[in-house]
């Protein structure tokens, strides 16, 4: 039964805006094991892979050439929540600090690597649909606290 939507790059897909992943085996473990189903709303909202870095800038996305790329963002977004609702997914596991899965902490806008507190668009649409959302990070650790 699915439970989770995860990031995709989460478990090894090679969307990332460069072309890599983000793997975390024991995330791709819930794929394995038929409890969740991958997602990357950049993909999802037309954007190729690789492509130029975008980050938040105010109500805005802006990738690192100057392009306003908020409407493959919002698209993108919204198609992870059809899949969401599509599986009755109740939680993600989404990847921190990117401008569409960041949790608690996005690059500042400036693309020179700062990081704020933040919410990227896929995370702040699915919690106002209730899915409950840890990133990555958060993720592993609640894990590694169930072996203790």
């Amino acid at each position: 039964m699915i439970k989770y939507i995860i990031s995709a790059c989460l478990a090894g897909v090679n969307c990332k805006y460069d072309g890599g992943n983000n793997l975390k085996d024991e995330i791709a473990e819930l794929i394995r094991n038929g409890e969740a189903v991958l997602i990357c709303p950049e993909q999802m909202g037309g954007m190729p892979t690789p492509r130029p870095a975008a980050e938040i800038n105010g109500d805005k996305v802006i990738n690192i050439c100057g392009e306003d790329v908020t409407h493959n963002f919002e698209k993108g977004a919204q198609e992870a929540l059809r899949i969401a609702k599509l599986y009755n997914a109740t939680h993600a596991v989404l990847k921190e600090r990117s401008p569409s899965c960041g949790v608690n902490f996005i690059y500042d806008g400036s693309h020179q690597g700062k990081k704020i507190s933040g919410k990227g668009f896929t995370t702040r649409l699915l919690e106002k649909h209730g899915i409950n959302i840890v990133s990555e990070e958060e993720f592993i650790k609640l894990l590694n606290k169930e072996k203790l």
